[in-house]
């Protein structure tokens, strides 16, 4: 569990068609709900260089990724590469110290354990980093319902492509036709996209109803209606 991609070949063809149905969990936004935390930590970062306070609203309205055009949008150009690594420093900091206080998803537990109960799989993809990620996950109890847990390895801020990519790539039995990715951001449907899996996205996280739309994937309130989506495309 929570161990680096292994290599093992997707299945494709008739071992496609026989793999179990399978989501790729996100977990900051998605299973884990830690947006006041996020929004805290960003403030907390945006003080830093002088920028004023944003809102939920507005963090929906302007969130991207990579997460230094976020910061172009607002301050009307790129950070520096200075200016970057010093709120990166400053947000992680601070959202260390809030996320203590966030828990997991109304209706999470019960849906793993569910999902799994009726044969699917499932794992984590996260671009938190691996090393806080896995304690997080145990902590919570519910390591024993994914094959696999990854988060992120190297520098923070950039897109979930190639990392779902060696993902899906170390689940054995794992077939991308018969796997959805659940997340709540764009990035993630373009990482589902990228190695030929489906995609919801969950309007609780990072992104606005509209931005997530943009997609052309369905699009959520609540986790449930997000398992039931995943049904409906795979199994």
């Amino acid at each position: 569990m929570g161990t680096r991609g292994t290599g093992h070949e997707r299945g494709t063809g008739e071992r496609g068609a026989e793999a179990p149905p399978h989501i790729v969990w996100d977990w900051n936004g998605t299973l884990f709900h830690d947006i006041d935390a996020v929004i805290t930590a960003t403030n907390a970062a945006f003080a830093e260089i002088g920028l004023a306070p944003i809102t939920l609203a507005r963090y929906r309205e302007l969130y991207c990724v990579p997460i230094p055009r976020f910061y172009e949008r607002l301050m009307g150009r790129l950070p520096t590469q200075d200016e970057w690594d010093h709120m990166d420093v400053v947000f992680h900091r601070h959202y260390a110290d809030h996320r203590i206080r966030c828990g997991l998803t109304a209706g999470a537990e019960s849906l793993l354990a569910r999902w799994q109960d009726t044969g699917g799989t499932q794992s984590i993809m996260s671009m938190y980093g691996h090393e806080d990620l896995l304690p997080l996950v145990r902590g919570f109890g519910i390591e024993r319902r994914f094959i696999r847990v990854d988060g992120r390895t190297g520098p923070s801020g950039g897109s979930k492509t190639e990392h779902m990519a060696r993902h899906l790539a170390g689940l054995s039995g794992v077939a991308a036709g018969r796997t959805v990715v659940i997340g709540d951001a764009v990035d993630d449907a373009v990482a589902a996209a990228h190695v030929g899996a489906h995609a919801v996205l969950y309007t609780g996280g990072s992104h606005s109803r509209g931005s997530l739309a943009e997609a052309g994937v369905p699009v959520v309130d609540s986790l449930e209606e997000a398992v039931a989506e995943a049904e409906r495309l795979v199994v």
